[in-house]
């Protein structure tokens, strides 16, 4: 149940219709001030767009103190930089537009599950030692490009949300090409460059506003409209959003740049399994090789690799045997070659949801169950040495020199 306020009567009930006849529509601020002082069980509040700001800012701040079980959604004509940082100095949960219902009733849920959430811990008592649950990490890289990890970590985080069973979030951390928008069809009102204004007191409920819905169980977060944003964006800051997002959902699928850039090795920190891609052709397999030998020289731990060849059955002349083999690691997941895999992209719909039972939809299906699913969330990077984090560029360079 949400508690809506807007001064104009229409907008109050256009807000109403969207969000379901169990939500209550209040007058003014005054009245919602006195509603909440006896409804303890509202998860919501809706601030439409007629509502004066540094009022809906005021309230958000005094209820992140008072109450923070109780989220503040706030509704606006057009959201821009300028409202979102207010907003999230101030505690709002998110700002959506007000054409946007479908974020708006998305925005209610998360809200809602929030709430559910924070009372079972209060009162359940979480006892002294125990270990806080955290969502597992998988980062998906290549060294080259072509070999369709976009591809595969968006089937990935959508067969891991299976419909709405869990709840995964999808970040493109390709932050000057990244495709993940595109390729799902996507019309963000934010993306990860939106954090960086908020880098100094990003939260959970500041990074769950820049997030775009995807469907039942699968969220994202994009990577930037304009190429230039990504040199705008630490590492650290990457690091902080991955950490949050642990915290938010069951699953965080990373898509990557074909680089060992700093972004890149952020991930690698926080990842409990990072999926190596490779096709099969000798330049492909080549830079796997490289990029096994470069994770063991930064000492990331061996058991979280895992690798994926896709187009696996192309008849090239490279038997998987001989694969195996050269690698010195095994295949994990195999990926077979289509033509309903470009046409299900043109669509805007992963394989896995357009064509469950088709031949690639199973076999990321299973190792989303079989391999992934199987993995407990850990805190990431915990077995690599200090010294190698604080000098990974570093080493990389002197093994580029190294004849």
């Amino acid at each position: 149940m949400a508690a809506i306020v807007d001064l104009d009567v229409n907008t109050a009930e256009m807000l109403l219709a969207a969000l379901g006849r169990d939500s209550v529509v209040l007058p003014s601020m005054d009245a919602l001030r006195r509603h909440l002082e006896t409804q303890f069980a509202e998860d919501a509040v809706v601030l439409g767009p007629n509502v004066d700001l540094s009022s809906a800012l005021g309230l958000a701040g005094s209820m992140r103190v008072t109450r923070p079980s109780l989220a503040v959604i706030l509704v606006r004509r057009r959201v821009d930089t300028s409202v979102l940082a207010d907003a999230m100095r101030a505690g709002i949960f998110e700002v959506v537009e007000e054409r946007d219902i479908a974020a708006l009733t998305a925005a209610v849920r998360r809200a809602s599950e929030l709430a559910r959430a924070l009372r079972e811990t209060v009162g359940g008592g979480v006892s002294e030692g125990a270990s806080t649950t955290r969502g597992t990490l998988v980062t998906v890289f290549s060294a080259k490009g072509g070999c369709g990890k976009t591809t595969v970590a968006t089937n990935l985080a959508a067969a891991l949300a299976d419909g709405g069973r869990r709840e995964v979030c999808l970040v493109d951390l390709d932050l000057a090409f990244g495709d993940v928008a595109i390729v799902l069809q996507l019309f963000p009102a934010h993306t990860i460059a939106d954090a960086v204004p908020l880098a100094g007191s990003l939260d959970a409920q500041a990074l769950t506003s820049l997030l775009t819905p995807h469907s039942p169980g699968l969220t994202t977060l994009v990577a930037p409209i304009e190429p230039g944003h990504a040199e705008s964006i630490p590492a650290t800051l990457v690091t902080t959003i991955l950490d949050l997002l642990k915290q938010q959902f069951d699953y965080v699928v990373v898509d990557t740049p074909p680089a060992f850039d700093d972004h890149v090795l952020a991930a690698f920190d926080q990842s409990d399994m990072v999926a190596l891609m490779a096709t099969l052709d000798i330049p492909a397999l080549k830079n796997l090789k490289l990029t096994l030998e470069t994770l063991d020289l930064l000492n990331y731990p061996r058991d979280r690799w895992r690798i994926v060849l896709n187009r696996s059955d192309s008849k090239v002349g490279l038997a998987l045997s001989e694969v195996e083999k050269t690698l010195k690691v095994p295949i994990s997941l195999q990926v077979p070659s289509s033509r309903d895999v470009p046409a299900s992209i043109n669509r805007g719909v992963p394989i896995v949801l357009d064509d469950p039972r088709h031949p690639v939809s199973q076999s990321i299906k299973a190792f989303a169950e079989q391999q992934v699913a199987t993995q407990s969330g850990s805190a990431g990077g915990g077995d690599i040495l200090p010294e190698l984090r604080t000098d990974r560029r570093g080493l990389l360079r002197r093994k580029a020199k190294t004849p």
